[in-house]
């Protein structure tokens, strides 16, 4: 099989194509072929080096993530009849960036009719994690909400689905092309936060401060974002493509009763991810949810995938075909 593999720690070039023999279905496990693949920034700070303590990858290793595609073989404990042919999305840690993938087949989750491969490709992990973190924070009508990051994967699902529940969405992006990609998808008020006053700027947007601060990207913006929760309020700081996840004061979340959730958070079991991505399918197929998908390159070129990710020019998802 045709995969994209790390040969040693670096930048984007690091990522070249290999050949590596196809496998095999285990009892319980199918194998797909791949039609495409997700891509998250976490990927690159892992193929640069970071996180080590986290994920314990050695070169030469082929990217996990997940895959979209069609169930081509089925292990001896497995229906053919439920599995064989059917389109199917799945995570698949480790070896995602692949042309084939073996994954348990109680990870696999059907895609509806009218729902693309490349549209479900990009809900696989983006879609669950969201839809966690609102669950998590308890969003309801009526309360506002601060996104940062909010045209990026995570945050153009974010923004629709807060404001699906009813809540007040405020959308920080950078750019005016991201910008009015974030009020098209539904938020209320955008704020750019390329202006150096963006913090003063998003408090007038939230008239105060924001009941839930769903914070995608780190470092100062993040650490900017917290005070502009409301006391009482809910603070996620889930992610980190800046290089660290928002840093908050233990004291000043106890002083003002905010509640603050992080990475460890969203770790979710493989069955209710299941679960929250059949859901998230279901909205997508039903025209209710709407995938933004700036770039789609063939596999050989993951390298260079890469790179526009660490760029940050792209709006919404990367993907790589096969």
């Amino acid at each position: 099989m045709r995969v994209a593999q790390v040969k040693e720690f670096g930048g984007p070039e690091v990522l070249v194509p290999a050949e590596l023999p196809d496998p095999v279905a285990g009892p319980d496990e199918v194998v797909i072929a791949v039609d495409h693949i997700d891509t998250l920034f976490v990927q690159t700070q892992i193929r640069a080096g970071a996180f080590g303590e986290y994920f314990d990858v050695a070169p030469p290793y082929v990217p996990g993530g997940g895959v979209s595609g069609t169930v081509v073989s089925t292990g001896a404990e497995v229906d053919p009849a439920q599995w064989s042919g059917r389109r199917v999305i799945a995570a698949v840690e480790p070896g995602s960036y692949a042309s084939l993938a073996a994954v348990p087949v109680d990870h696999l989750v059907p895609v509806p009719d009218g729902l693309g491969l490349r549209e479900a490709a990009a809900l696989i992990h983006d879609s669950v994690t969201a839809l966690a973190l609102l669950d998590l924070t308890a969003l309801k009508a009526g309360e506002t909400v601060l996104i940062t990051g909010a045209s990026g994967g995570m945050g153009t699902l974010l923004v629709q689905l807060a404001r699906s529940r009813g809540a007040r969405v405020v959308g920080v992006a950078r750019g005016r092309e991201k910008l009015a990609l974030v009020l098209e998808l539904g938020a209320h008020e955008v704020v750019d936060a390329a202006l150096p006053d963006w913090p003063r700027r998003a408090a007038e947007a939230l008239g105060g401060g924001a009941d839930v601060v769903l914070d995608g990207v780190g470092g100062a913006v993040g650490a900017a974002a917290f005070p502009l929760t409301a006391p009482g309020g809910r603070f996620s700081a889930h992610g980190a493509p800046t290089g660290d996840f928002a840093a908050v004061l233990p004291e000043e979340a106890a002083r003002r009763s905010i509640t603050v959730l992080g990475i460890a958070d969203v770790q979710i079991p493989p069955a209710r991810r299941v679960a929250l991505a059949a859901r998230a399918l279901e909205e997508a197929a039903s025209g209710r949810l709407r995938t933004v998908v700036g770039a789609v390159y063939p596999l050989e070129r993951a390298g260079e995938a890469h790179a526009v990710i660490e760029g940050r020019g792209v709006v919404g998802k990367v993907l790589l075909s096969v």
